[in-house]
């Protein structure tokens, strides 16, 4: 049980629910580190010059339907994949060859040091043909895994069975039933009842409640997802980092990790301790300091006037945030940031919306400020999120769920380029991930507010549950009836 609708067969409405279902599979698979592992594909190298992948195909796997993988088949699904919106699209793929059965080339205009990660994206799971129509798009749930589907009801359940012809090993489990639950609260009282063996995504409350329950136990990982506060650097008040500076300033991270979502602290910086090599443990961190943050004001322009709220040149500091339900903290978080930037002169207008608002305004200019949470590592390699969100150009800068209003060309180019090369030291012996965390912290296009960390209740009629810090899987394959 979790909070994700089933939208569509497609791998862009659904994909990642029937990747944590275990239904689909991609070429390259992750581990519990990040680190990547074979998938459907056993083993890849590239050429010296970087512009030549090839990939070496597992043997012997069957499709649901039946049908047998081979690298023909993967191209096919691949080009579909590179024809949709999404991470491989932009990626310089020259062309997909199936050199043989087994054996699947990639060549690039460019190197692309990142490839393989990408190709760990639920986007570029391996569907049969048979579940495309003739436009491409996925009709069917029709993959490789331990799972196949055996009904589908958007959007709210599915039922998956062990896929008996399956080339791994076979599941203990054997039928599962997906039910999507949209709040927590119901969420923790089918638990509680015991109509549930597995739920996903507890909020703070619930976990409080069901730690008293003798029908469950909790279990949670830190995952890759930072809550953020998208700020437009457009607005006439943002444009000065040194305000952007200022409301990073106002908030007390602390608390609201501590007393709002029951975390043991708030983020320092974009990137948690678990990702390596983009969290920098020597960059300063973020923390709170209204007089400074006041002071940096002051020193803006920005002068207190009726009802404590700031104004310049005739314009009061008065700004909107939005956010959304669908998460049940962020409202919570929402009304604790309100009270901050208050306290530093910042009248805030909180505007509880529809998840699609944030990069609606985003593209027609009219957000101030938005609460969300991003899922960082989408591919295991964060700089497909990185790119997305940071880089592009002065006319489109950042993405939907990034920077809005704010490019830096020079950190454009050297994100290409660690997407290109790799992360080879710098000529001073640094690591670029770590200095590309630092040209975001000190512009704070957003401002990050708290690391997350992933919450379950299990059921003790099973065992060997694990969650997965990259939320691929739910692992129903490795649960264990409990004896």
């Amino acid at each position: 049980m979790a909070p994700f609708d089933i939208k569509g067969a497609d791998p862009l409405l659904s994909g990642i629910l029937f990747q944590r279902m275990q239904i689909v599979e991609t070429l390259v698979e992750v581990d519990a580190t990040g680190e990547l592992q074979p998938g459907l594909a056993t083993d890849w190298e590239v050429s010296d010059d970087g512009l030549e992948w090839r990939f070496t195909l597992r043997s012997g796997v069957q499709f649901h339907d039946g049908s047998q993988l081979d690298a023909e088949v993967a191209r096919q699904v691949l080009e579909i994949a590179r024809a949709k919106p999404g991470l491989l699209k932009s990626v310089p793929v020259e062309r997909i060859v199936a050199e043989d059965a087994q054996t699947l080339v990639i060549a690039l205009s460019e190197p692309f040091a990142a490839l393989p990660a990408y190709l760990a994206d639920y986007r570029q799971q391996i569907l049969a043909p048979a579940a495309f129509d003739e436009t491409g798009t996925a009709q069917q749930v029709i993959g490789t895994g331990p799972y196949r589907m055996l009904r589908m009801t958007p959007p709210l359940s599915l039922e998956v069975t062990a896929f008996e012809d399956y080339w791994g090993p076979q599941p203990e489990v054997r039928q599962a039933r997906y039910q999507a639950v949209s709040r927590a609260e119901g969420r923790a009282l089918i638990a509680e009842s015991g109509d549930a063996d597995f739920t996903y995504g507890l909020d703070p409350a619930s976990r409080q409640r069901l730690s008293q329950s003798p029908r469950v136990t909790l279990a949670a990982a830190a995952t890759p997802r930072t809550m953020l506060l998208k700020v437009n650097a457009n607005h006439p008040a943002f444009q000065d980092p040194a305000v952007r500076r200022a409301l990073s300033l106002a908030i007390d991270r602390t608390a609201i990790a501590q007393v709002v979502l029951r975390y043991p602290r708030g983020a320092s910086q974009l990137f948690p301790p678990m990702v390596e090599g983009w969290h920098d443990p020597a960059l300063p961190e973020l923390h709170q300091d209204v007089a400074e943050a006041r002071a940096l004001l002051d020193a803006a322009g920005w002068t207190v006037g009726e009802e404590g709220i700031r104004h310049k040149d005739g314009q009061r500091l008065a700004i909107s945030l939005i956010t959304f339900s669908d998460r049940p903290e962020l409202p919570l978080v929402a009304t604790v940031l309100e009270r901050q930037f208050h306290a530093i002169g910042i009248q805030t207008r909180l505007d509880i919306t529809n998840f699609s608002a944030i990069p609606a305004g985003h593209h027609d200019g009219s957000l101030d400020m938005a609460l969300f949470a991003r899922n960082l590592a989408m591919v295991p390699d964060p700089i497909g999120n990185v790119l997305s969100d940071y880089a592009g150009t002065p006319e489109s800068p950042g993405g939907d769920w990034g920077a809005m209003g704010w490019f830096d060309a020079d950190f454009t180019a050297e994100l290409e380029r660690m997407a290109r090369e790799g992360y080879g030291p710098t000529p001073a012996g640094q690591d670029p991930r770590a200095q590309a965390s630092g040209v975001i912290q000190r512009a704070l296009p957003v401002i990050p507010i708290a690391w997350y960390y992933q919450n379950l209740a299990i059921s003790n009629r099973l065992q060997s549950a694990q969650v997965d810090p990259w939320e691929r899987s739910f692992g129903l394959s490795e649960l264990r009836w409990a004896q």
